[in-house]
């Protein structure tokens, strides 16, 4: 996945993917608890660019497009660029949950992933005790494969979904 083959939007209905802007800043610091401050949100910032150009690490901002505000956040994890699978992760602003805002954009970045860069496979990772990302696991198309030990940097156990892309 070279960056300059790397599309500036994604869509999914009522939803634009697009990478983070320093305009996104206030909504990042209010909806993502590891994010403290404007100053934590700017390094986070330039961190993700940084991956998005070496094409191990692509973060979407979710934003609604009715609103135009950020609804949340989508990440495909390549930690080998030249391998065939990847890791996609998510969260998504309190206001907005329950109103199936994770899976569309999880869908769209998997359909991108696999239709535009020859990935096989996806694997979605969350703690076994967090039934909402379970069930948008599986609204997404990544059933449930098994529970994995607790083991760094995750404190507890966790569920391993996984996706395979469509036969051609």
């Amino acid at each position: 996945m070279d960056s300059d083959r790397i599309p500036e939007t994604l869509h999914a209905p009522g939803l634009l993917l697009r990478p983070w802007e320093e305009r996104d800043l206030g909504a990042l610091v209010e909806a993502y608890s590891e994010i403290t401050d404007e100053a934590d949100g700017l390094k986070w910032l330039e961190e993700r660019r940084a991956w998005w150009e070496a094409g191990t690490l692509y973060t979407f901002a979710v934003i609604d497009t009715e609103s135009g505000q950020v609804a949340g956040c989508v990440v495909l994890k390549r930690p080998d660029p030249a391998g065939d699978s990847a890791e996609v992760g998510y969260w998504t602003a309190a206001a907005v949950r329950g109103r199936g805002i994770a899976p569309r954009a999880v869908g769209a970045v998997a359909e991108w992933a696999y239709g535009s860069h020859g990935l096989r496979r996806l694997d979605l990772f969350h703690a076994v005790d967090n039934a909402p990302s379970c069930r948008v696991a599986e609204k997404s198309g990544f059933p449930f494969v098994e529970i994995l030990p607790a083991a760094p940097p995750w404190p507890t156990e966790g569920h391993l979904h996984v996706s395979h892309a469509p036969s051609r």
